[in-house]
């Protein structure tokens, strides 16, 4: 007989210690955390914000040299109110902690601005609520392909740099009423630019619907006069193949199909199927004999396609209807704010 059960409380998962809400939404708590943030803390509010979700592993390809450095630093922004974290529950194993921002970071990010907390259309319930979401794992697998490039770019010795990484929000500002791509993104390796559009596709997505956003980039590019290869992932080689000849039909009626450069993938195409470097990347359409091809080679598939075009004294790439008041945050930390110590 146990005369001396173990309480209910202490068999119970550690939960982290966190402030009343009114406590992390007080002009004292964040005074008190403007001494404690690094830069790269305010880095990270800044990419989820414009992101919207992260997982840990992402977080550790984005800015931390291990996993152990990342946790310690997570706990204590989610304690200070900073971050919110939630885990989706699988029926297998387990996932790993998500993160989206929480009322004290949206509040850092505005006052670092100079605007009012409400002109972000922050919403900390709308934040939580990402948890429950049908879109989450399609969100979330979108941002691996990009957290993968971060990663690839701060390994000792790797070659390439992501220069660019638009969000589908962000996306859909600029030009959500032509196309409304999962993402935008520039790479640069060995001194050459390569930029494209992103559509990642689940299997879920009707392939008529699929395929007739080949005509909504055709009239983006006649409008622009900027042609950008359209990237297409896709999650088996069964279904690359499928939307392949759905594209293939649609590009054939294209007036321009020239403007319209699509390449696919399939997550079994290469050894990780997060790793947009790797050769998995086929043209649509051509004489049929190219093979896969590399992030960086890109321009090998399209030869006649000319190179993004610098803004005159900015060193920084043209991007197809870029309006100055929106101002992305960088892909990666800046060096000089990443300390491997912390």
């Amino acid at each position: 007989m146990i005369s001396n059960p173990t309480p209910q409380r202490d068999l119970r998962a550690h939960r982290p210690v966190r402030p009343a809400q009114r406590v992390l939404n007080s002009a004292e708590h964040h005074a008190w955390l403007a001494r404690r943030l690094t830069s790269r803390d305010r880095w990270l509010v800044r990419m989820l914000f414009e992101h919207k979700v992260f997982t840990t592993h992402q977080i550790v390809d984005l800015a931390f040299p291990t996993r152990r450095a990342a946790n310690f630093r997570l706990l204590n922004l989610h304690k200070w109110g900073v971050l919110h974290r939630f885990q989706p529950h699988s029926a297998l194993g387990s996932h790993p902690m998500h993160y989206v921002l929480d009322t004290a970071g949206a509040t850092l990010l505005a006052h670092e601005d100079g605007i009012e907390p409400r002109a972000l259309n922050y919403n900390r319930d709308r934040e939580a609520g990402r948890a429950y979401s049908l879109q989450l794992a399609h969100t979330v697998s979108c941002n691996s392909l990009f957290t993968t490039l971060v990663r690839h770019a701060r390994l000792s010795g790797a070659t390439g740099e992501l220069t660019a990484w638009w969000s589908a929000a962000r996306c859909g500002r600029h030009w959500g009423d032509i196309i409304t791509p999962d993402g935008y993104g520039r790479w640069r390796e060995a001194g050459h630019d390569v930029e494209w559009f992103l559509e990642f596709d689940f299997g879920t997505e009707q392939l008529a619907r699929l395929a007739s956003k080949l005509t909504r980039y055709e009239r983006l590019a006649t409008t622009t006069g900027i042609t950008t290869p359209i990237l297409i992932w896709l999650p088996t080689p069964q279904r690359e193949a499928t939307v392949r000849r759905a594209l293939t039909d649609t590009l054939r009626t294209l007036d321009h199909p020239h403007r319209v450069p699509v390449a696919t993938t399939n997550a079994a195409a290469g050894a990780d199927p997060s790793d947009m470097t790797e050769p998995r990347w086929q043209r649509l359409g051509g004489n049929g004999t190219t093979g896969r091809a590399r992030l960086a080679d890109l321009t090998t598939l399209w030869p006649e396609l000319p190179a993004p075009v610098p803004h005159a004294g900015t060193g920084e790439l043209s991007t197809p209807g870029e309006r100055s008041e929106l101002t992305p945050p960088r892909p990666t930390p800046p060096l000089e704010l990443f300390d491997r110590k912390r």
